[in-house]
């Protein structure tokens, strides 16, 4: 556990199709470390529960059709901050991932995959790690802005080595999904200063936002 105590880990289950979520929950409680704490089927049923419950880990598919769209990540971060959201998604909706990723996912799961990679994937994603499965990477890195400058890069070239040691801690809280205020209240330094560390990593490593410097450590083993 996160907190290193025998607590379940807490999940609330959005998705618009009743015998989806009714088979997320045998697969999840069928783990007694999970525990399934609510389920939502539209935004307005997503936004309560997760409101009310305050969950560790929202399993969540998005479904435009039945108002459950991109927009929905934002809001459900506020109604509970502490939550961490993994996406159910297709590899075909590599625009989908790259923004869900950049609204606040830390974790994406892929609908073919099996119950035992979604239940690790709660558990990293729980624990403070970022799940991106490596079959996606590809397809995140051809739909940033200029993913040639990433692909070309070599995991031990001058640019990476350039790193300093607290950039590199950055990186790391980046890789855990913290804003700027939590990595400044965790390595005890000040907004401004994390500002002024993550405008020179992006230059070191030629990304241009969070989105590119994710995948990049991710792909790199920088996070």
């Amino acid at each position: 556990m996160k907190d290193g105590s025998n607590k379940p880990i807490r999940i609330v289950i959005i998705d618009s199709h009743t015998l989806v979520r009714t088979g997320l929950r045998l697969i999840i409680e069928g783990c007694p470390v999970l525990k399934v704490v609510g389920e939502a089927r539209d935004a307005n049923e997503a936004r309560e529960i997760v409101a009310t419950q305050k969950p560790d880990i929202i399993l969540l598919k998005l479904d435009p059709f039945n108002s459950i769209g991109l927009e929905i990540i934002p809001q459900l971060s506020n109604a509970s901050s502490g939550s961490r959201v993994i996406l159910l998604a297709r590899l075909d909706e590599s625009q989908v991932l790259i923004n869900a990723v950049r609204e606040g996912v830390l974790g994406i799961v892929l609908q073919n995959q099996t119950p035992e990679i979604l239940i690790k994937a709660i558990q990293k994603v729980h624990s403070g790690e970022v799940w991106i499965e490596r079959s996606m990477i590809a397809n995140l890195l051809s739909g940033l802005t200029n993913p040639q400058r990433l692909i070309k890069q070599d995991p031990h070239a001058e640019s990476i080595a350039q790193l300093s040691p607290r950039e590199r801690q950055v990186i790391k809280q980046i890789g855990q999904g913290l804003k700027n205020s939590q990595i400044a209240k965790q390595l005890c330094i000040s907004e401004t200063t994390v500002r002024h560390h993550l405008t020179s990593i992006y230059s070191k490593l030629g990304v241009s936002d969070r989105l590119e410097l994710l995948v990049y450590a991710n792909h790199y083993g920088l996070g």
